[in-house]
């Protein structure tokens, strides 16, 4: 693994900054110009920005074809919501019992990107199935750019967007190997998220 900077060594304002960008509430050029300042010492802009941007080879821990798991591309119906929405299901390839508990894996407001999808293998090989369901489906699915899955979220209808969701914990809760107790984990956008 390449030397990162941890995050001690960023100045605090930098941290403000980047949180507001990634949350939507500067563009980038707004973001590059406020952090402009902090691009010293031979670091570039585009270095500082870089450095800041996640690296998702970095932070995978469980890869897609580990032995201890299994992960399929499902799509759930979602009538009430944009009609169907697709995530990364991620089970136990040997469960200690037929029936176990079930967690929803709700990303950012970026769409399912590889770090969500890698927190719903590792719940895998914890014992639980994990189905990490896609927001951006509607609108094509995660882009595979951090700047344009912000864009897209933009774009889908929030309260669509949210019956997906729930329409993705009942499909999960009625399944027939889950124990009918379902957990949900969420960050950014999906830390305010609230299945009933």
């Amino acid at each position: 693994m390449k030397n990162r900077k941890t995050q001690d060594e960023f100045a605090p304002e930098v941290w403000q900054i980047f949180d507001k960008y990634v949350h939507g509430e500067m563009d980038r050029r707004a973001f590059l110009n406020a952090i402009q300042k902090f691009a010293v010492g031979g670091l570039t802009v585009a270095a500082l920005f870089e450095t800041l941007n996640p690296n998702f080879a970095w932070a995978i821990q469980v890869a897609k074809d580990d032995k201890r798991i299994k992960t399929e591309t499902i799509t759930v119906n979602s009538p009430d919501g944009n009609g169907k929405i697709t995530g990364h299901l991620a089970l136990p390839a040997k469960p200690k019992n037929k029936k176990i508990p079930v967690v929803l894996v709700v990303h950012e407001n970026r769409g399912l990107n590889p770090y969500i999808e890698d927190v719903a293998r590792r719940l895998a090989t914890e014992g639980y199935i994990a189905f990490a369901p896609d927001g951006l489906t509607s609108v094509g699915g995660y882009p595979g750019d951090e700047d344009k899955g912000r864009e897209l979220f933009k774009e889908v209808d929030q309260e669509k967007m949210t019956k997906d969701f729930e329409a993705s914990a009942q499909w999960l809760k009625k399944r027939a190997d889950s124990n009918g107790k379902i957990g949900v984990v969420g960050f950014c956008f999906g830390g305010k998220m609230q299945i009933h």
